[in-house]
């Protein structure tokens, strides 16, 4: 025979009303806090980039060559440079200490479709890519990972 005592499961329905109420609460706020018409504000980069970034050089060969950094503020170092038509070599530095990122042009957007890439580049990794481009135009890349955040940035090809 089993005793039960009385008022023992009903101690239960408040402590389960209550924690229904604060998850109920904490997922309103979640979808609130990612709900706004503004446009979102494009980071700003947190570090000094080395010397050898952003600069665009020529080897013997004709490769043109620049090296980006990215880090743990969702900004590519530098976010604009142009290239002349030819090959390109694109280094990609990761000096960030948590973030992951990656590097890719943006498919279906610039003159001409660029399919070399970065897939993965975790904290302190260099990573390089080479192309050619031969259409002038504007080439927008990204961090497909954090482009929601504004880590996007725009290779030009002058005409």
């Amino acid at each position: 025979m089993s005793a039960t005592v009385p008022g023992a499961g009903g101690a239960r329905r408040p402590r389960r009303l209550l924690v229904g109420l604060l998850l109920t609460l904490t997922t309103l706020l979640a979808l609130l806090s990612g709900c706004s018409n503004e446009e979102p504000a494009l980071p700003e980069a947190t570090r000094t980039a080395d010397g050898d970034v952003g600069a665009v050089s020529t080897t013997a060969e004709g490769v043109q060559e620049i090296t980006l950094e990215t880090g743990d503020d969702y900004v590519f170092t530098p976010a604009t440079f142009t290239v002349a038509p030819g090959t390109v070599r694109v280094t990609v530095r990761n000096v960030a200490e948590q973030m992951t990122h990656n590097f890719l042009f943006t498919a279906g957007t610039g003159p001409e479709e660029i399919t070399e890439q970065i897939p993965y580049l975790a904290p302190g990794e260099t990573k390089t890519i080479e192309f050619t481009v031969a259409a002038p135009g504007d080439h927008p890349f990204e961090c497909s990972f954090h482009a929601a955040l504004g880590q996007v940035g725009t290779m030009t090809v002058s005409g």
